[in-house]
């Protein structure tokens, strides 16, 4: 098991806020299950499985690599 840090569950709210993503839309984007990401998102579960850290983790470089729009996580990734 990993732990996620305050402030990497800050960046992903952030970034979520960012791009306006329901947590379904998320849970697509980052391969996270959509309960699970409930569960981080509203501080009562910080402790993921590797896949899910490293997924995580993954989305928020990619998304920070493909600049602040929506639309170019999506060209990018793959991802509709």
């Amino acid at each position: 098991m990993m732990q996620l840090t305050d402030s990497q569950v800050i960046a992903i709210k952030r970034k979520r806020g960012e791009l306006s993503l329901s947590v379904g839309d998320l849970a697509r984007q980052t391969g996270v299950n959509r309960w699970t990401l409930s569960d981080i998102l509203s501080n009562n579960h910080r402790h993921v499985s590797k896949a899910t850290y490293q997924n995580l983790t993954n989305w928020l470089i990619d998304t920070y690599a493909a600049g602040e729009s929506k639309t170019d996580y999506e060209t990018v990734k793959g991802v509709k």
